[in-house]
């Protein structure tokens, strides 16, 4: 079956950086976009960041544009996040999603989300 499982998180001082990962199975993953989002304690969900199915597009909020990164190594069926120069505001769950389009994935309009993950928790503080 479908299965997305996110790993990597933490507690990290602020300033600090983390790489998550998430490890897909149960579908052809290079067929399809990916994305990241996020949920902090009492918020709404946030999408982040998002790429292609191939690699070669990716998109990002502003809260965390030019301080993160998104990849994926298809052979190898994992998505990343790579997060530098983090703020206590980005504290959250994290969830590796598949969006229902690229669109979706690219810009975060419209967030629909096909499945999800069971989250890795980001803590940023001193």
């Amino acid at each position: 079956q479908v299965q997305l499982v996110e790993s990597g998180g933490g507690l990290v001082e602020p300033g600090g950086s983390l790489k998550l990962s998430c490890a897909a199975s149960g579908f052809r993953f290079s067929n399809y976009p990916m994305t990241w989002v996020r949920q902090a304690p009492g918020k709404e969900l946030e999408w982040v960041s998002g790429i292609s199915n191939g690699g070669g597009s990716e998109g990002y909020s502003d809260s965390v544009k030019g301080r993160f990164t998104i990849s994926r190594d298809n052979a190898k069926n994992m998505l990343y996040l790579r997060m530098n120069s983090l703020k206590p505001e980005d504290s959250a769950v994290y969830y590796c999603a598949k969006p229902s389009t690229t669109d979706v994935a690219l810009t975060g309009r419209k967030l629909t989300l096909e499945f999800w993950g069971q989250g890795t928790r980001v803590t940023i503080s001193s």
